[in-house]
């Protein structure tokens, strides 16, 4: 059965107590607006704005140390996070909907559900 998938979101992975001077940092480094200060309403996670054909811009406050990561969204997480493996990826966690991979560089990266609706440009397909 067919799955798709495309680059979603750059997650500003920060260790820090307060996110918000990070956010004002990254939206006047980046020249984007804040499209929300506080995207679930705990704290975790700020959003700028982006245009449709644009990754999104995250945010996230974490415990470990600053970085930046990259979503993967698809129509189908468990299906994306086999051919991922299949490519040599591994599976580390399961949180809430989305898997936290690893690629064989060793760099972590998330398996999402799809972050916009339509799912716009750039979408792959796969078998």
């Amino acid at each position: 059965m067919t799955h798709h998938s495309r680059l979603s979101t750059f997650v500003l992975d920060c260790r820090v107590d307060d996110l918000a001077p990070h956010v004002a940092f990254w939206s006047q480094a980046l020249g984007k607006r804040v499209q929300s200060a506080d995207e679930d309403g705990d704290g975790k996670y700020a959003r700028l704005c982006t245009e449709r054909d644009e990754p999104i811009l995250l945010l996230q406050k974490v415990g470990h140390d600053s970085r930046i990561h990259l979503d993967i969204e698809a129509d189908d997480v468990d299906a994306e996070a086999s051919r991922l493996e299949a490519l040599g990826a591994k599976r580390i966690e399961k949180i809430h909907t989305w898997w936290v991979m690893e690629a064989p560089s060793g760099h972590r990266f998330c398996v999402v559900r799809m972050q916009r609706t339509p799912p716009g440009p750039h979408l792959n397909a796969w078998d």
